[in-house]
C-alpha cells in the first residue's frame, strides 16, 4: 500500500493552504495531512513511498529558512541538518512551490528548483513536471533547461490566485497514476 507524505515549508501560510488544497484534492486515506517541514525528521519522510514537498520562494530566490522572529525553521534548516548524507533512492518525489512572478520576475520560483535539484541528487525519482505557459516571468532556477517545463506545479497566489484551483486539480490528476493512486 503506497504511503504519500505532504510536507511544505512556509512563510506567510500560502506554502501551508496550497498543501492543504492539494491534500484534498487528492481525497485518498493513502495521503497523509500535511506536515511542516519544520515539524519532522529525515525519517519521518523515509517513513513514505511517495512525496509531495512545497515551498516558497523568499527574496532573491531562497529557500524558507529560520525566521528569528518566530524562532522556526523551514526548508533551509532541514536541509543544511539532514540532506548531507541522505538517500532517497527509490522514493518518487512530487514538487510545488510558490512565487511572484511580477515583483520577482528574475527569480520566479528559483526555491523550487534549488529543492529540486537536491532531492534528485539525493537519488529520487522527481515526478510532476509542470507547463511554463501562462506565467509571465524573466528566469526562473525550476525551469527545466531541456522541456522547458518547470520541475514541479507552480502557483503564484499574489498574481493569480484565481488560477490555482484549476492548476492544482489537473497537477493532481496528472501525478495520481504516478502516486500509485
Amino acid at each position: 500500500m503506497t504511503q504519500v507524505g505532504i510536507f511544505f515549508g512556509t512563510d506567510t501560510g500560502n506554502t501551508r493552504k496550497v498543501a492543504k488544497w492539494i491534500h484534498k484534492a487528492l481525497n485518498d486515506e493513502q495521503v497523509a495531512k500535511p506536515i511542516n517541514i519544520n515539524r519532522v525528521s529525515l525519517d519521518d519522510l523515509m517513513g513514505y513511498d511517495v512525496l509531495i514537498l512545497g515551498t516558497p520562494t523568499l527574496g532573491d530566490g531562497e529557500l524558507p529558512g529560520l525566521d528569528a522572529q518566530a524562532e522556526t525553521e523551514s526548508w533551509q534548516e532541514f536541509v543544511d541538518q539532514h540532506m548531507d548524507d541522505a538517500d532517497f533512492s527509490g522514493k518518487k518525489i512530487a514538487m510545488f512551490g510558490l512565487g511572484d512572478q511580477m515583483g520577482y520576475a528574475d527569480e520566479f520560483v528559483d526555491a523550487l528548483g534549488e529543492l529540486y535539484d537536491i532531492f534528485a541528487d539525493a537519488g529520487a525519482t522527481m515526478i510532476g513536471s509542470w507547463p511554463s505557459a501562462g506565467y509571465e516571468f524573466t528566469s526562473s532556477g525550476a525551469l527545466d533547461d531541456e522541456s522547458k517545463e518547470f520541475v514541479g506545479l507552480v502557483i503564484d497566489q499574489d498574481n493569480q490566485a484565481d488560477l490555482t484551483p484549476e492548476r492544482i486539480n489537473q497537477w493532481v490528476e496528472q501525478i495520481k497514476p504516478e502516486l500509485g493512486l
